[in-house]
């Protein structure tokens, strides 16, 4: 099995998201429009159950629910509902699409046999006061005009422009999110915008205590502890909501969707701070080194052990997912390296430990060559032993007795 493996290369496609100034008429308008779309999803899901249920009854004689069946019953609903034809054939035509792509993702999970807690559940009904509103257009569905995008309905919005898009957008979603906020966000062909090379490498290993240490001590990220610093405003709405909850069935009072939209927002507020952390931290990187090996670490199973809520505060995995993201855009080469036994290998000599090591010793004591280093530094030189490269780091200088590529 390798050990490592490359990420970067073409750009690719890129999401360019803006804010929208919605009008009184045209939220009416988007509403309306996602309620069509939400009851299409909705007979998607019932088709499919029902065909699953004849399909069990009947093995003989089964039945299928693929994406032209959908549409064929897409088509006969708008014509015998003139309420359906009020509203714009692409979104509907997407919806099925989306439906589609997540029956295809569960199926294939289950025909692979994978355990249930990594399986793609099956599409579910969308509720209304659940699901948020989510359009997908097509080409043909949206363009823009006068700086301004036209939705197929006649429906305009106004975008904030903090950018400018960087070629013509193939698609675009428009969707609202838990503060009430609506976005539209274009999917544009993105070039890769090449850094000054310099001759640099580093690698990067993931942590609880520091979220990344890396062999240069000038590109360590810390631990932000952004969910920590605003965990007692987060409880305090949420004992207000706890008061304040509605019985089963009743719908919720004023203070009760209040208390609710003060929490989202202290949510929404910590993930852009996050995001902001990774994306700043990414672009140094980036900046400053030519190959990167990364610790493909998969944080998820933290989350079943007592390091659960600082291991989802360092946000791992959004800021793996904006290193490897910013190498693309920058075409620099980004090596995701096999995290087993990272920190039981020495990056001198390259022997291996006979037992794990506790997460209480944090340093790391190789008994074959007498190398002792802090236990995270010595896992960010191993990725780049693994990943081929010169474990010299951007510090310049190789560890003494540190293999070399060829003899690791």
């Amino acid at each position: 099995m390798s050990t490592q493996r490359a990420v970067g290369g073409d750009a690719g496609n890129a999401r360019y998201t803006y804010r929208l100034r919605v009008s009184s008429t045209a939220r009416t308008a988007l509403l309306a429009e996602w309620d069509r779309c939400r009851w299409v999803w909705n007979e998607c899901v019932a088709k499919s159950r029902q065909v699953h249920a004849h399909n069990r009854a009947h093995p003989d004689n089964g039945l299928t629910c693929g994406p032209a069946r959908l549409d064929k019953m897409l088509t006969e609903a708008r014509a015998a509902m003139a309420w359906l034809r009020e509203g714009s054939s692409v979104p509907q035509q997407q919806i099925v699409r989306d439906f589609g792509k997540s029956r295809a993702r569960a199926l294939k999970d289950i025909k692979d046999r994978l355990p249930m807690r990594r399986r793609a559940g099956m599409p579910r009904i969308k509720r209304k006061r659940d699901a948020l509103p989510t359009l997908n257009y097509t080409r043909r569905g949206f363009r823009l005009k006068d700086r301004r995008l036209h939705l197929a309905g006649g429906i305009v919005l106004t975008v904030v422009w903090s950018r400018d898009l960087p070629s013509v957008p193939s698609s675009v979603r428009v969707y609202r999110d838990s503060l009430g906020h609506w976005y539209a966000s274009f999917v544009v062909a993105a070039e890769a915008q090449p850094l000054p090379a310099t001759g640099a490498v580093l690698g990067v290993d993931w942590g609880v205590k520091e979220t990344a240490t890396t062999t240069s001590d000038a590109h360590d990220l810390p631990h932000p502890q952004h969910g920590m610093n605003a965990a007692r405003r987060l409880a305090r709405y949420q004992r207000m909501m706890a008061r304040r909850r509605p019985a089963k069935g009743q719908p919720a009072s004023r203070g009760y969707r209040e208390a609710q939209r003060q929490a989202a927002k202290v949510h929404k507020k910590v993930a852009r701070q996050r995001q902001d952390t990774g994306r700043k931290w990414a672009k140094r990187v980036v900046r400053d080194h030519d190959t990167v090996a990364v610790e493909d670490f998969r944080p998820k199973f933290l989350a079943r052990t007592s390091m659960a809520r600082k291991a989802a505060d360092a946000a791992i995995g959004a800021t793996k997912t904006a290193l490897i993201e910013m190498g693309r855009k920058h075409g620099r080469d980004i090596r995701l390296v096999h995290p087993a036994h990272t920190t039981m290998d020495c990056a001198s000599c390259g022997a291996r430990t006979k037992h794990a090591l506790p997460l209480s010793e944090r340093t790391y004591t190789c008994t074959a060559c007498g190398l002792v280093s802090p236990r995270d530094k010595n896992s960010a030189h191993v990725m780049l032993v693994r990943a081929g490269l010169n474990p010299a780091g951007a510090e310049g200088v190789r560890p003494p007795g540190a293999l070399l590529p060829e003899a690791a």
